[in-house]
């Protein structure tokens, strides 16, 4: 299965992790008015080892690929957002991303830190690790390296193995629950486009539905969990058509 259901994957966990951090003032725009906003002090920020271990499973399969890396854009400005200069910081966390993502001998201790950042807060650690979880399975499957990255950053964060497991198995379920689009017709139905639109048009149309069924974090704070639901089958069904299409275009 190819990656089409990315983007649901992070609208869902993202709205959970920014849901878990409007409890916590610090993690407020009032609390980072006086942030000294530093590519060191992101580094050992909760949010700066996050992205760094985000990194890390995202290139586990050994590349980033076009769509993920536009997500991983859209989730950065997530982050950014609460901070005094959101362009600064996400060019931060950008540098980050890239340099963490080409190394893989600090995986425990980046996982270490996190944990000790966190040790306050045992569902925020959930939180993070439902992300990593989530993200490993934005292809459809997890490959050996990913699942081996995943475990080696659980065990140094000494997360319950049983919870591990229990949102690992939940996230299995679902990509077998994804049922692919019936016809071309209705993929092109989906996106509001005809088959005589060129691909950039097509792309255009695609980009804007993402971004309408992708709920924004500071919006989604507090939404039901049936909505977040509706919106990613609906993203889910966007990207199923949108694949389906450049298929049949080669």
């Amino acid at each position: 299965m190819s990656n089409i259901i990315i983007f649901a994957i992070l609208a869902a966990v993202f709205y959970y992790v920014f849901k878990s951090y409007s409890k916590y003032e610090r993690y407020s725009k009032e609390a980072f008015k006086e942030f000294s906003l530093t590519k060191e002090s992101l580094q050992r920020s909760e949010l700066g080892l996050f992205v760094a271990l985000a990194a890390k499973v995202a290139k586990a399969d050994g590349k980033v690929d076009a769509l993920e890396a536009e997500l991983i854009s859209h989730m950065l400005d997530d982050v950014s957002s609460i901070f005094p200069e959101p362009q600064k910081t996400k060019d931060i966390l950008k540098e980050i991303f890239n340099e963490e993502k080409n190394r893989s001998d600090n995986i425990e201790h980046l996982a270490h830190a996190l944990a000790h950042a966190t040790k306050r807060s045992a569902s925020m650690q959930e939180q993070f690790m439902q992300f990593l979880i989530q993200l490993a399975f934005a292809d459809g499957e997890v490959t050996q390296s990913e699942e081996d990255i995943l475990a080696t950053i659980a065990e140094a964060m000494s997360f319950d193995p049983q919870r591990y497991h229990a949102i690992f198995d939940r996230f299995e379920a679902m990509m077998h629950n994804i049922k692919p689009q019936n016809s071309l017709e209705d993929a092109y139905k989906l996106l509001g486009v005809s088959e005589s639109d060129d691909m950039e048009t097509i792309k255009k149309a695609y980009r804007k539905l993402v971004r309408k069924y992708h709920p924004d974090i500071i919006k989604s704070q507090g939404k039901s969990a049936e909505y977040i639901e509706e919106a990613t089958k609906k993203t889910q069904e966007i990207n199923a058509a949108y694949e389906m299409i450049k298929k049949a275009r080669g």
